[in-house]
């Protein structure tokens, strides 16, 4: 591929990591080399995945590449919209207002909280009886 125009942005999300090649395009979105129609089967995933467009007013207009791993469906979703959103900067960063002013540049830091010792999940105990 000898396309001059290739933007690069890594986007994450919980245990997701979406590494997102963006060129100048017909608006084709391929993640792990399926369609996205294929891969997600929500709704609610696709435009999760199409909002950094949308904000920018860019429909249509850049091709998609995605190779994501890890979390769920949910998370690579919102990891795919980090990385376009960064990618889409590197293109223009005129679009940086836009798509700081929706959010889509700053990383979730919310993370699943870790397993401690005594307890059966990260806050749940055992049932305590007082006899």
């Amino acid at each position: 591929m000898a396309n001059a125009a290739r933007y690069y942005g890594t986007g994450r999300r919980k245990k997701s990591v979406a590494r997102v090649y963006v060129t100048p395009g017909t608006g084709v979105i391929t993640i792990n080399k399926k369609n996205i129609d294929e891969y997600f089967g929500l709704e609610t995933l696709k435009v999760i995945v199409r909002q950094p467009f949308a904000a920018t007013g860019t429909e249509g207009k850049f091709d998609v590449l995605v190779n994501v791993h890890g979390g769920g469906f949910t998370g690579q979703a919102g990891a795919i919209r980090h990385g376009i959103s960064r990618a889409l900067l590197q293109a223009d960063s005129e679009y940086r207002p836009a798509l700081k002013k929706e959010g889509y540049l700053t990383r979730d830091p919310r993370m699943k909280e870790r397993k401690k010792y005594g307890l059966k999940k990260a806050r749940k105990a055992p049932q305590f009886s007082k006899r």
